[in-house]
């Protein structure tokens, strides 16, 4: 069984959070209020969104929010790799 490289995997993660991040904030600015609220509830299937979808988001809580997501998904893809090593030892 191959062994995954933490480092890589995690980077990999938390790149494709970052994207899917930024990916969200330009549907927002393309489509509008509207637009995002109908992407959302056809995305999530039955919940409906448009009391929680905030248009006015300030530049530094995107940046902040963008940080945030590659943390979180570095974290998450770094933890997956080294539990696919460790459960792969036999």
């Amino acid at each position: 069984m191959n062994k995954l490289k933490v480092r890589k995997f995690g980077l990999a993660f938390g790149l494709t959070g970052a994207l899917l991040y930024l990916g969200c904030s330009a549907l927002m600015l393309t489509v509008g209020h509207d637009g995002t609220v109908k992407f959302f509830n056809s995305l999530l299937h039955g919940l409906d969104v448009s009391s929680i979808i905030r248009m006015t988001v300030p530049w530094w809580e995107l940046v902040i929010g963008i940080v945030e997501i590659f943390i979180l998904s570095w974290l998450i893809g770094a933890c997956i790799a080294a539990f696919y090593n460790a459960l792969g030892r036999r």
